[in-house]
C-alpha cells in the first residue's frame, strides 16, 4: 500500500499499483426528484473517487427521468465499485459505462461533445488574431464589444482545451464549460 495514498484518503489506494488507471464516461437514469444528485456526488465523495466532469439535465419530461453524465478515472476494479455502487442507489434506473460499451462494440470512445463560453479582452492585432483562431476551431462570437468577445466552442475536451491553451496569451479573461455529455455511437438506446 502507498502510504502517501493512504494519508490523502483516497480509495485509490485500495488497488495494486500495477493496475491501470482509465478515464471512462458513465451514464445514469435516475428520477428527476430532489436530492438523487446529492446522493449520487455523495457516493464519489464518500468513497474518495473524483468526478472530473458531471453533467445533469432531464431527458425524459413525461417520465420524469434525468440523465447524469460522469467522467471519472480509476482501475478496472474501482470503476466497477462505482458502478455496482451506484446501481443501488433507490431511484437509479439504470448505469451505462459508456467507454466500456464504446469498447465491446469496437469504438475508442462514445461520442462526447462540451461546450464552453471563453471570454477573451485584447486590442489591434489581438482582436484580429482572436477572431482568426476562433474561426479555424469553428467558435462562434456570442458577444461583443470593442474590448471584448466571449466565443462559444463545441467538441471534444481537448479540442476546447487546445482553443484554451492558444487563447491565454491573447488575453483570456474566464472560462465556463458545460461538462461532457456522450452517447454509445450505433442504432441502440440507452
Amino acid at each position: 500500500m502507498n502510504a502517501q495514498n493512504a494519508a490523502s484518503g483516497s480509495a485509490y489506494f485500495l488497488t495494486e499499483e500495477t493496475q491501470l488507471t482509465e478515464t471512462h464516461t458513465l451514464s445514469v437514469l435516475v428520477d428527476n426528484e430532489p436530492g438523487v444528485l446529492a446522493r449520487v456526488i455523495g457516493l464519489f465523495s464518500g468513497r474518495g473517487y473524483n468526478i472530473e466532469s458531471l453533467t445533469v439535465s432531464e431527458t425524459e419530461h413525461e417520465k420524469h427521468l434525468s440523465r447524469i453524465t460522469i467522467v471519472t478515472r480509476g482501475t478496472a476494479n474501482v470503476l466497477d465499485q462505482i458502478r455496482h455502487s451506484l446501481e443501488r442507489i433507490v431511484p437509479v434506473h439504470r448505469v451505462v459505462d459508456l467507454t466500456y460499451h464504446a469498447q465491446q462494440l469496437g469504438h475508442e470512445r462514445p461520442v462526447e461533445r462540451e461546450l464552453a463560453l471563453i471570454k477573451v479582452v485584447g486590442k489591434g492585432d489581438d482582436r484580429a488574431e482572436m477572431l482568426r483562431l476562433a474561426d479555424a476551431f469553428k467558435a462562434k462570437v456570442v458577444d461583443a464589444t470593442v474590448e471584448h468577445f466571449i466565443f462559444e466552442i463545441t467538441g471534444k475536451g481537448a479540442k476546447i482545451d487546445q482553443f484554451i491553451a492558444i487563447m491565454k496569451p491573447l488575453g483570456l479573461i474566464e472560462v465556463c464549460r458545460t461538462g461532457v455529455a456522450a452517447m454509445i455511437r450505433g442504432a441502440e438506446g440507452m
